[in-house]
């Protein structure tokens, strides 16, 4: 036991040294685990890094290479600016439809994709007099439920690693808990901030002086390592997407696609039904080789933006993933995840221990890595499910969404963002409500998703 005890602390020791050094997760954690595998267990080192997630590795690299090719083509901007004209001049609809875009950027593999919107959105809320919380939780959420898309990080992640252990988990209906959680939280949010106040709110002017796309992306070194501060955030702003023009200026006429585009939006449509159809039809599609096919397709049309492309695979999350799930391999092998799970079954009752965990996951995320979390948590929530008495595929949904739902919390890059992208006298304000709705999510998350999905599914 002590062996255990002593891998496990080396384990958390980790992820805190990690955190303190602002250093990539992933490099401290496959070197621990080597040495951990090698010096504690007795393990060779092929049978180390034999716990590498080939299979996560290939769906993360095929997700990011085919939507970095229709970012790099423009197709990405095209579809964005024709969605918000569409909206019109209704302002009621215009969190609902940031929550869309947002959920619709986040599920093309890196979540944080979704914060190019936020220095639009907050302009747009205060040109329309909508309350900036009430647009923060719309893009929030818009990211949270569009990251558990079966072609998003947190998706992969989380099914994933849940397939890996023996667990199914269908990714459709991991997606579809994400965005039904998410959902309520919106309208949670239009109660709460004055949303249905703009029922019969119409816009002076339309959307005639809508902010034009820049042709420059936020590219951080990776989605989702925090370090809790708006500095970094305006950075992103700064150089991503132009805020608005100047009063009076109005949008170039939108152009019709090119001939790039369109063939980009039809293999973004046919990889979408294929995972649907596959799904179906009994099967179990492989969303990382779908993503390859379709994306040799896009760059034989357009070598350019294939070539532009490859320098945009998330090989930083590969290799965070990557090293948590190879140290959890080890602790699986050295028995120190069924040690944890005899721990937990003598806390109580399974769903006490299942909302302990959530609970945990909801908490750590808002300050540190979401996927980190994933990665580590989910492989360590499965001794509460070896009993049988509670479905595993509703803990480790339950889980996944707990420790996404608190990413608003402004100590996250995602909260930070929606910060710096409000006027300074505002931000006072925006700081403490983001801060209480992050961290009440942390109570709000396990009892909604645990109440409403392993409840009912051990009955």
């Amino acid at each position: 036991m002590g062996i255990q005890i002593a891998a496990l602390a080396i384990f958390i020791g980790v992820f805190v040294v990690a955190t303190l050094r602002k250093v990539h997760i992933g490099v401290l954690m496959f070197a621990a685990a080597a040495a951990v595998g090698i010096w504690l267990a007795g393990m060779t080192i092929e049978k180390v890094v034999a716990g590498f997630p080939v299979g996560i590795l290939v769906l993360l690299v095929g997700v990011t290479y085919f939507f970095a090719i229709a970012q790099a083509n423009g197709t990405i901007d095209r579809i964005i600016g024709l969605a918000i004209t569409k909206v019109g001049d209704r302002a009621f609809l215009l969190p609902l439809a940031f929550f869309a875009l947002t959920a619709g950027i986040s599920a093309m593999g890196s979540p944080l994709a979704g914060l190019v919107m936020a220095p639009i959105g907050m302009p747009l809320a205060k040109k329309y007099k909508i309350d900036r919380m009430l647009m923060a939780i719309a893009m929030g959420s818009g990211l949270s439920a569009g990251a558990f898309a079966p072609t998003s990080l947190f998706g992969i992640v989380t099914y994933g690693t849940a397939r890996a252990a023996g667990i199914g988990l269908d990714p459709l209906v991991l997606f579809t808990v994400a965005l039904g959680a998410n959902l309520l939280l919106l309208a949670a949010a239009y109660v709460l901030f004055g949303g249905f106040k703009l029922l019969n709110t119409r816009t002076a002017n339309g959307f005639g002086n809508l902010p034009r796309f820049s042709t420059r992306r936020p590219n951080p070194s990776h989605p989702f390592e925090r370090d809790g501060n708006a500095a970094r955030s305006q950075q992103v702003v700064a150089h991503g997407v132009q805020v608005l023009d100047e009063p009076g200026a109005v949008a170039p006429e939108a152009e019709k696609m090119n001939r790039n585009q369109l063939i980009t939006v039809l293999c973004m449509a046919g990889l979408v039904l294929t995972v649907i159809v596959m799904a179906l039809l009994g099967g179990n599609p492989d969303i990382g080789i779908l993503c390859f096919a379709f994306a040799s397709v896009l760059t034989l049309c357009d070598p350019k933006s294939g070539k532009t492309a490859v320098s945009k695979i998330d090989w930083s999350t590969v290799l965070l993933v990557g090293g948590i799930i190879t140290f959890v391999g080890v602790l699986q092998t050295m028995g120190a995840v069924a040690l944890l799970g005899k721990a937990a079954a003598g806390a109580g009752t399974p769903l006490l221990a299942a909302l302990v965990i959530c609970a945990i996951g909801g908490l750590v995320s808002a300050f540190a890595s979401t996927t980190g979390m994933l990665a580590a948590l989910v492989p360590l929530a499965l001794p509460l499910v070896a009993s049988g008495d509670i479905a595993g595929w509703a803990v480790i949904a339950a889980l996944g969404v707990c420790s996404s739902i608190v990413d608003v919390s402004p100590f996250s890059t995602v909260g930070a963002t929606f910060v710096a992208t409000v006027d300074e006298d505002e931000r006072p304000r925006i700081t403490k409500l983001l801060t209480r709705w992050g961290l009440s999510m942390v109570a709000v998350g396990p009892l909604m998703l645990v109440g409403a999905l392993v409840i009912p599914a051990s009955l």
